[in-house]
């Protein structure tokens, strides 16, 4: 029997439908503060803690634990159509020319709405890659639980050890946010933007404090010719701004470099199978940013080759910079008509796992599953019907729902 003053903040939820351990039960309902403390029937929780409030939920809701997007640039979140899409390089262009401008406007007001966005979408918790901390005030005051991505970036010697020195202070204020829901970790940008040596530091600093790694990775066919042959679309942009026709790493290099520590690699597209598996059984894992890859014309992501080997990945949205959303669910929806070998109901059931379980168990975070002992994050929604069979309850989903009906963070309601 649960004690008094557990039930003065003790809250039962009764949908129609649960997503417990991959797939959907009916019948159960969940009792939680801040914390699930039971999975049960109704009658049975309404026993055990007789003084608990019970949300009684509309027909066909379904309950899932709170969604997690791993891959969100939030200081770019003023751009709307500013930047040209199409291509990587004449996108990466239009950044370069346009970025001032755009991070200038983008003001906490902005990255708010943001954060927002995704909320409504069901996110309870988003890694946000920083560049300069800015987005830092914002990630405390969000509602949303943040993996804070201090990212690394500079390809030039004589940079490093001022770039690390900066990268340092910004990693040591995220650490000071830890009570505000601030998860700090480290992010490198990418092999043909960093430095070997800072990417080898950026590392070691990643194992000895067991922070979470990520780093974007083979995103565009630019970004393989450089690294591989030093020729394409990135030797221009090198000659221009570095005086340097030299990549800084290769593809094997780097991901030899990685082997320290399990590391989110972003995108992957250009990656080849046997890379792939290289990583995979190096414990590395992928995040799939799919309307990103087609509006920047990096290519898809054969996420059917790493359902197939295992490898874990998740759907991410990647910023407004290369996005029209930050909703989860429309990134869903988009990957579901993308990958169109995978049987559909199976890929909706990956999906859901890829913002679920899956980042949940890649960051070690106490979330992505309704179980006893995780914390009371959750999405709730209704399906607009009662679905055809509890295995099309994933597909549903991504296919109907534009909006979370509730969020619960902590055992609190925030939207």
């Amino acid at each position: 029997m649960a004690s008094a003053n557990e039930n003065k903040t003790m809250k039962i939820i009764n949908p129609t439908y649960i997503y417990l351990d991959n797939t959907f039960q009916e019948n159960l309902a969940v009792a939680f503060n801040a914390e699930i403390q039971a999975i049960d029937t109704l009658e049975n929780l309404q026993t055990q803690y007789p003084e608990a409030s019970v949300e009684d939920q509309a027909e066909n809701s379904v309950l899932y634990p709170g969604f997690i997007n791993t891959h969100v640039h939030l200081e770019f979140s003023k751009n709307r159509t500013t930047l040209e899409y199409g291509s990587f390089m004449p996108w990466l262009d239009s950044v370069i020319k346009n970025r001032e401008d755009l991070v200038s406007e983008c003001d906490n007001e902005v990255m708010m709405e943001a954060c927002k966005q995704m909320l409504n979408s069901g996110v309870t918790t988003f890694g946000a890659i920083s560049s300069f901390g800015t987005e830092l005030e914002v990630c405390t005051k969000t509602p949303q639980k943040v993996l804070f991505f201090n990212e690394l970036i500079g390809s030039q010697a004589a940079t490093a050890d001022m770039l690390y020195g900066d990268f340092l202070e910004r990693l040591n204020e995220s650490k000071n946010c830890v009570d505000d829901g601030i998860i700090p970790a480290i992010a490198i940008h990418s092999p043909y933007s960093v430095h070997p040596i800072v990417t080898q530091r950026a590392i070691a600093l990643a194992k000895q404090e067991e922070l979470p790694l990520s780093a974007h990775f083979l995103e565009s066919q630019a970004e393989r010719e450089w690294l591989t042959k030093e020729t394409g679309g990135f030797l221009n942009f090198f000659q221009n701004f570095f005086s340097t026709s030299k990549a800084v790493t290769t593809v094997e290099e780097f991901m030899h470099s990685l082997n320290q520590v399990p590391a989110h690699l972003t995108h992957a597209v250009q990656a080849t199978t046997e890379e792939l598996n290289f990583l995979n059984e190096k414990g590395h894992s992928i995040a799939h940013c799919p309307r990103s890859n087609r509006l920047l014309g990096c290519g898809r992501l054969a996420i059917e080759t790493l359902i197939e080997n295992n490898m874990p990945f998740t759907t991410a949205t990647d910023g407004l910079s290369s996005n029209n959303t930050l909703s989860i669910l429309d990134e869903l929806r988009a990957a579901l008509m993308l990958h169109h070998s995978v049987p559909i109901e199976e890929l909706a059931s990956v999906l859901i796992k890829s913002i679920t379980s899956t980042p949940a168990e890649i960051f070690s975070l106490n979330s992505g599953i309704i179980e006893i002992g995780k914390d009371a994050d959750f999405a709730f929604l209704t399906l607009p019907d009662k679905p055809s069979s509890l295995e099309s309850i994933a597909l549903h989903t991504i296919l109907h729902t534009n909006k979370v009906d509730k969020v619960y963070i902590s055992g609190n309601i925030v939207s």
